[in-house]
């Protein structure tokens, strides 16, 4: 993987049911909406560690729409946000998820 300083997306569009992303380094990452929505690291999905550390895993609740993307947005840099069509909106993807679920 690439110098993490330099590290990001120069272009970031869905196409179809993918997010596609154009990297720094010269490579493309082509992600299923489904499996990023599935993916998302938000308390609310992922889990939260609790006061013992024991990471607690809840059942996300997905609604209808909820693999529709509807728009992201830039967060610091080093993250997208995006907003699905269930109104879901806490996941911050880290770029270095990002190239993980691109492969």
């Amino acid at each position: 993987m690439s110098d993490q300083k330099n590290f990001h997306p120069l272009a970031v569009e869905k196409i179809g049911s993918e997010l596609a992303l154009a990297w720094s380094d010269g490579s493309e990452s082509f992600i299923p909406l489904e499996m990023l929505r599935q993916r998302c690291p938000c308390a609310s999905c992922a889990g939260e560690p609790d006061v013992t550390g024991h990471v607690v895993t809840p059942k996300p609740v997905r609604g209808p729409g909820c693999f529709d993307l509807l728009s992201w947005q830039t967060v610091g840099g080093y993250a997208i946000q995006p907003r699905w069509g269930d109104s879901h909106a806490s996941g911050i993807y880290s770029y270095r998820l990002l190239k993980e679920l691109g492969g």
